[in-house]
């Protein structure tokens, strides 16, 4: 038996009558602050979706108007590119759907995105206007993501707890 489940008015014996008095009242400007951060996600997964296919159509441009060092390597990026913004495109409807695997696929997402961000710190082509651009709204994200009432609002209906 779960600690939570002790402090229920179902564990505790008492009726469904009692049940508004046992817990706190939901404020109604935390629903307002759930609805929210479910937009800034939705928001942030389609920019992101968005900014993917943007770069799909700039990669293909530059392969056909210039002349990469490697057709192979620049097919490849072309490839993985194409992929990444049918799966960034994929999770943000999901999102809007409240999918509970969007969630999983969103954090994921981001994770790359801030190793990405990472890079463009680093090294002797170091870009940190990119990787402040790619790190704050996947920090964004995932911290919206891990928020309990948002980790809820995309659970399974079986999942959510009994009120």
């Amino acid at each position: 038996m779960n600690r939570r489940d002790e402090t229920r008015p179902e564990a505790s014996g008492q009726g469904a009558g009692d049940r508004a008095e046992a817990g706190p009242p939901v404020e109604p400007a935390q629903d307002g602050g759930v609805r929210a951060a479910l937009v800034v996600v939705s928001v942030a997964l389609f920019a992101e979706a968005l900014l993917m296919v943007g770069l799909v159509l700039w990669l293909l441009f530059d392969l056909f108007t210039l002349e990469p060092s490697s057709m192979a390597t620049a097919i490849a990026l072309l490839v993985l590119v194409v992929i990444g913004a049918i799966w960034i495109s994929a999770v943000a409807v999901a999102s809007l759907r409240r999918a509970p695997w969007s969630r999983a696929a969103a954090i994921v997402w981001q994770i790359l995105q801030v190793s990405i961000a990472v890079g463009a710190f680093q090294g002797l082509f170091a870009r940190p206007d990119i990787g402040w651009a790619l790190l704050v709204p996947a920090i964004t994200v995932i911290g919206l993501l891990l928020w309990t009432p948002v980790r809820l609002a995309y659970a399974r209906p079986e999942e959510h707890p009994t009120a």
